[in-house]
């Protein structure tokens, strides 16, 4: 949970974090204040952008 959990997960900074959030490209949701995302859905978002580049 956290745009820092997030960017651990993907590999990639916070702020690129924050900004395919606002973009509305990376699949996730506000719990209070704080970004989250479930890791299921990250995985599976992963696995389509690998399908959608191949």
């Amino acid at each position: 949970m956290g745009a820092d959990a997030i960017a651990r997960f993907l590999g990639i900074t916070r702020r690129q974090t924050y900004r395919l959030v606002y973009d509305g490209l990376l699949p996730s949701f506000k719990l209070g204040g704080t970004v989250s995302a479930r890791r299921s859905s990250l995985t599976a978002w992963l696995a389509e952008k690998e399908t959608i580049a191949a």
